[in-house]
């Protein structure tokens, strides 16, 4: 009874079109009142505790990393390079977007900042040169969600936080998975790409790519520094925002000289928006997060799939299938804050490693960004190129099935996370 109060309390506000986090704020006061808990002072205070958090400080660090680096020519660098590096080959400037996503994933960690900075810079470069434009959307949008898997990623951060699990080791774990979700791009592009008769790029001559590798050093020192940083303990992945931001903020000022100062007020304000929808989201499901604790939902739902208890794959595809299926309908931070409190009882009294699942849960995730009607990736993609969003669903979903056969490979084969992690750590 309690979990259909919740859930049903959450859908019905969300089809009044209330935001989610007003949503998650209501779900937990029907709670409250079927608890008979209701107090607007522990409502109050479990708002504010939500957000009173260190590692979230990572959120705001790496947000701001992402729009100094966009802004301040890293970026553009960053593309530069890969240009120079594959964009002569048979679908040269595809293979550029994955190069370039993945370098950028280890930069900012957004996925909408990553897919708005590629698809500015690429996709009328894709459509000048002859490729379909929807497709080329779709692979744009697909290769943008890497960065909540290669780290540092601010979705590893939110679900470290609500799932009590070292965010270290989900950033270390992520790096692997990321590269391959990479692979399968590239794969499914270089299958794509031959059907279309499209003249690539001419070959950067060997002192181009020098100049290229020469100019995007600055930012390809940065994901080395946060890696080796936190694989030696240097800095906590708080302490490596900050180190990111501050880095960013120096090479975009001082090295690149195209950040002016001027500018820094409406890069601030940016960053700023968009960690105050995350933290009052984070801050809202802390609510429901601690009633769902009180109300003892984690054992019922235990409860009803203890028949999967004994066989963690099966556990695993069942849960992945019903994130996939909540994933066309909400957006990657409230879905974390939501399933997390709920799912990781079950993952536990499975025997299924923490650090396991938080990756497979946050690829699931990232995977939601790209699918219809909600897609946010998708939504990015469709403004900045002037693409309908049925073109960028079209374009998207071969890229998309790739994707997802990574992940359930992953789920198969577990050795894929767990031993590059075991590297990693030394």
């Amino acid at each position: 009874m309690t979990v259909f109060l919740f859930i049903g309390s959450l859908l019905a506000v969300m089809a009044l079109g209330t935001p989610i986090a007003y949503a998650l704020l209501a779900s937990g006061v029907a709670l409250m009142w079927q608890q008979d808990l209701f107090d607007a002072q522990i409502l109050a205070q479990n708002v504010i505790n939500g957000a009173d958090s260190f590692p979230l400080l990572a959120v705001p660090f790496f947000m701001l990393a992402g729009e100094i680096m966009n802004v301040g020519g890293l970026s553009r660098r960053i593309v530069n390079l890969a240009l120079a590096l594959v964009g002569h080959r048979r679908g040269g400037l595809g293979f550029v977007v994955i190069v370039a996503a993945c370098l950028m994933a280890a930069l900012s960690g957004s996925a909408v900042a990553d897919t708005a900075a590629l698809a500015s810079l690429l996709l009328p470069m894709m459509a000048r040169a002859g490729h379909d434009k929807a497709r080329a959307g779709g692979l744009i949008a697909a290769a943008g969600i890497i960065a909540p898997v290669i780290p540092p990623s601010i979705g590893f951060v939110v679900f470290g936080v609500a799932a009590n699990v070292s965010i270290g080791k989900l950033f270390l774990a992520g790096i692997v998975p990321g590269l391959l979700m990479a692979l399968a791009l590239a794969l499914t592009w270089g299958l794509l790409s031959r059907r279309e008769a499209v003249t690539p790029p001419p070959r950067a001559t060997a002192a181009e790519r020098w100049t290229a590798l020469r100019e995007s050093t600055w930012a390809l020192v940065l994901p080395i520094i946060v890696v080796v940083g936190l694989k030696m303990g240097v800095f906590t992945p708080t302490e490596a925002a900050v180190v990111a931001a501050v880095y960013a903020l120096f090479v975009s000022t001082v090295v690149y000289r195209e950040l002016r100062w001027h500018q820094l007020t409406e890069v601030f304000v940016s960053a700023s928006r968009t960690t105050a929808v995350i933290m009052f989201l984070v801050a809202a499901a802390m609510v429901s997060a601690w009633l769902i604790t009180v109300a003892d939902v984690p054992s019922q739902v235990v409860s009803l799939l203890e028949p999967l208890l004994g066989h963690p794959t099966l556990l695993l595809l069942a849960i992945m299938a019903l994130v996939m299926v909540v994933g066309t309908a909400m957006d990657m931070t409230p879905t974390i804050l939501i399933m997390t409190p709920v799912l990781m009882p079950l993952v536990k009294a499975a025997g299924i490693d923490p650090v396991y699942f938080g990756v497979l849960f946050i690829m699931n995730n990232a995977i939601g960004l790209i699918t219809p009607p909600v897609g946010t990736v998708l939504n990015v993609v469709a403004g900045v190129g002037r693409l309908r969003m049925d073109e960028v669903s079209r374009g998207v979903w071969p890229f998309m099935a790739a994707q997802t056969a990574v992940m359930f490979l992953l789920v198969f084969f577990p050795q894929l996370v767990m031993v590059p992690l075991r590297w990693f750590q030394g």
